[in-house]
């Protein structure tokens, strides 16, 4: 039997929450509720659970409060949060799974499954959520990778380029190194479409910065500043050519 703790300041959505995980999981028993950052430090003072299900928006602070206060907290957190495309892509840059509100069954079920078989996101994944959060206009500065066994932590300015591998993705950066990650590229060419990354091609994504010049011959090619070269689609042309220009205006 694992034990569960509900952090949600919404009532409504903590009942609905609650008996959803009963009827689905009986496996899991809810050892507590809290609806506040205050309820919630109470309730980790007396005991840790095997999950904790965290809302991020609290009446008298954030879930990240929570975190600050039980820093070597061993419970497995399964973040809740409301419908936002930025909170979206802050999970998807760190890598942290979550809940949409209002969910699905089969949402709820997946996160559940997946808690019980990850270990805990570590601080600096943690972080990454916490900042991309705090400021959604700004650029966040580093992305979390899931390769097969581990996750890997990488500087967006380090990324030269993306390639599709099928359904996986490689990523190729600065110092040499390959990271073979099990997601598509279109999944990464939405997250970083808005951050001088450009799809040239059906299985290529490029890093603005590292584009050395175009080549118009053999069909057009991009010549990067780590020697690379990468075949532009016919369709992307256009504008691969406009961008350039703009970048050297």
């Amino acid at each position: 039997m694992l034990t569960a703790i509900i952090v949600e300041d919404m009532n409504d959505a903590l009942l609905l929450l609650k008996n959803d995980l009963e009827t689905r999981h009986p496996d899991i028993k809810i050892s507590g509720t809290a609806q506040s950052v205050v309820e919630a430090a109470k309730l980790l003072r007396k005991q840790q659970p095997d999950l904790l299900f965290l809302d991020i928006m609290l009446g008298d602070g954030t879930g990240f409060d929570i975190l600050e206060i039980f820093p070597n907290l061993k419970s497995k957190i399964i973040f809740v949060t409301a419908s936002d495309e930025f909170a979206i892509r802050a999970f998807k840059f760190a890598a942290i799974d979550y809940v949409l509100k209002p969910y699905a069954y089969d949402e709820l079920d997946l996160a559940v499954n997946r808690a019980k078989q990850h270990i805990q996101p570590n601080k600096e994944r943690l972080s990454i959520l916490k900042e991309t959060l705090a400021a959604p206009e700004q650029k966040p500065n580093k992305i979390s990778l899931h390769t097969l066994d581990k996750i890997i932590i990488v500087s967006l300015d380090d990324i030269v380029r993306c390639a599709s591998d099928s359904n996986n993705t490689i990523f190729h950066l600065q110092d040499q190194r390959k990271i073979f990650v099990t997601k598509t590229l279109k999944y990464f060419s939405d997250m970083l479409k808005n951050y001088d990354f450009v799809r040239i091609h059906q299985s290529h994504l490029v890093n603005l910065h590292y584009i050395s010049a175009y080549i118009k011959t053999d069909g057009g090619y991009l010549m990067l500043k780590n020697g690379d070269n990468v075949p532009v689609s016919v369709r992307k042309k256009t504008e691969i050519i406009e961008i350039l220009d703009q970048m050297h205006r």
